[in-house]
């Protein structure tokens, strides 16, 4: 009974938030995130018994069939939506709070080989846009907001906006925060390159034309 009730508010949580939802029966069966969140369940629940294999069976074939890969041994609080969420991956010792929205393509990663907590933790009330990276075994604070392709591998404090890679907050409390980056200085070290490899073939050419004429001139004295 508790399950269904569980699922049921699920199903809730993707009517508040996707307008494109139109009946129960249809987010039931077209939702490939809720079926990743419920699939998740019962590959954390093995995943807790130290069932290992049969929780990773379980979270590769959700993986197969819906295209958001959710490690067995995260932990997901309540009211998790995933809003078209293919390509959606979630690391072993990711925490995540209540009411939290994610977006296709998002990764809640690492960083390398570490030992232990080396995922994110994310509170409550938390939006993660698409395609957006947060790696590392660093926080997210309450009620955050993580724009569209960001990299994020610093702690966000709670109620501010991270844009950005690397990510950098710019708003916090509903106030923007004055930064002393001026976007017109941005380096663009793939322009840069190309300059001095032109710069360096226009010194090629130079020594080209120097070393034709001086062959040219011994020839003519011959």
């Amino acid at each position: 009974m508790r399950f269904l009730k569980r699922m049921k508010e699920d199903m809730d949580v993707v009517f508040a938030q996707d307008p494109a939802a139109r009946s129960y029966i249809e987010i039931f069966l077209t939702y490939s995130g809720l079926h990743a969140i419920w699939a998740h369940r019962l590959a954390h629940m093995f995943f807790r018994h130290k069932w290992f294999f049969i929780a990773r069976v379980i979270s590769q074939i959700s993986r197969f069939f819906t295209g958001i890969e959710i490690h067995p041994g995260a932990v997901i609080g309540r009211r998790f939506f995933i809003d078209h969420g293919m390509g959606v991956v979630i690391g072993e010792t990711c925490e995540i709070g209540d009411n939290v929205t994610v977006f296709q393509g998002v990764t809640l990663g690492g960083t390398g080989k570490e030992k232990g907590k080396r995922h994110p933790t994310i509170k409550d009330n938390v939006l993660i846009s698409s395609g957006a990276k947060v790696l590392g075994a660093i926080t997210i604070g309450e009620s955050a907001k993580v724009g569209a392709g960001s990299v994020v591998l610093k702690d966000v404090p709670a109620h501010s906006t991270v844009v950005g890679i690397p990510g950098r907050v710019v708003r916090q409390h509903g106030k923007k925060i004055r930064t002393d980056l001026d976007h017109h200085k941005i380096p663009d070290p793939i322009a840069d390159r190309c300059k001095e490899l032109q710069e360096e073939i226009d010194q090629l050419q130079a020594k080209i034309a120097e070393l034709e004429e001086r062959k040219e001139h011994g020839y003519n004295h011959l």
